[in-house]
């Protein structure tokens, strides 16, 4: 299943409003390809559950999960981590509280 498939499968639509999103705020290619990246493991590391019906809970558990079970930089753990504030905030209109504090 490639990442388009994922993003639609767990909420018809997705990717659309995810590639629309992307290009209205003007970013780049490689930054649209590392967020669809990143929003597509989220969505599989938790079984193509809708993101939407996910909480702030679910990203912690995916992100501890990159830090300690995949050994990530925290870089990478950083590029994930803005890549599912922009879901939120941007596509899903749902903003994480964990990432206001």
């Amino acid at each position: 299943m490639d990442n388009a498939e994922a993003l639609d499968q767990s909420q018809s639509g997705l990717l659309y409003q995810v590639q629309k999103i992307v290009k209205k705020q003007h970013f780049n290619i490689r930054t649209e390809q590392t967020y669809q990246h990143w929003i597509t493991q989220y969505i599989f590391f938790n079984d193509l559950k809708n993101p939407a019906l996910l909480s702030d809970n679910n990203v912690q558990k995916f992100l501890k999960y990159l830090t300690v079970n995949i050994g990530l930089s925290r870089a990478k753990v950083n590029q994930a981590k803005e890549a599912l504030a922009f879901l939120y905030d941007k596509v899903l209109h749902k903003p994480l509280r964990f990432m206001a504090k």
